[in-house]
């Protein structure tokens, strides 16, 4: 099987409300494995931690834990201890530019961790080829609904994008 699709899948969602939000994220984090980027992208307020944070909080709760998920825009990293997986939360607005990413270790964890990373433009060349990239936005219709565009180009997403363009993750709920 090929690492790449014929051409990059993207699905669009919306989402009326936080809930649906935290929602659509606990449904993503449960297909996620080791070696999983997601690329979080979106203006300030987009509702990228509030994203990371459900995820985050969602595999936490499978293993029977609880624990508060800050967002990591002051200490840049956020990692957790998921059961058989880290979950690596990034925040890199703060950077000043792809040279400052490697002394955050993100290189070894796109390997071998399950990795959020908010403001993914600021890893320039460092960007997993894999990931997927998630776009939250603002929707015209009220304060708090949102869009989310997610894509992807390799071969790994294909299933996940199909799961979500079907909206298997409402039925989830």
């Amino acid at each position: 099987m090929p690492d790449t699709l014929p051409d990059v899948r993207t699905v669009h969602l919306s989402l009326g409300s936080p809930e649906e939000t935290t929602q659509l994220a606990r449904w993503l984090g449960a297909r996620l494995v080791a070696g999983d980027t997601l690329l979080l992208e979106g203006a300030i307020g987009a509702g990228k931690s509030h994203f990371c944070r459900g995820l985050i909080q969602s595999r936490l709760e499978a293993l029977g834990r609880v624990e508060d998920v800050p967002s990591p825009t002051f200490t840049l990293v956020q990692v957790y201890d998921a059961g058989p997986v880290e979950i690596w939360h990034a925040d890199l607005y703060r950077l000043g530019g792809p040279d400052e990413v490697a002394a955050l270790g993100l290189d070894d964890a796109f390997e071998a961790a399950i990795c959020l990373v908010e403001w993914p433009d600021r890893l320039g060349d460092a960007c997993p080829p894999g990931a997927l990239a998630v776009t939250l936005s603002p929707a015209p219709d009220g304060d708090a609904a949102r869009d989310a565009t997610i894509s992807a180009s390799a071969a790994r997403w294909a299933p996940v994008l199909s799961a979500l363009a079907a909206e298997e993750w409402r039925a989830d709920a």
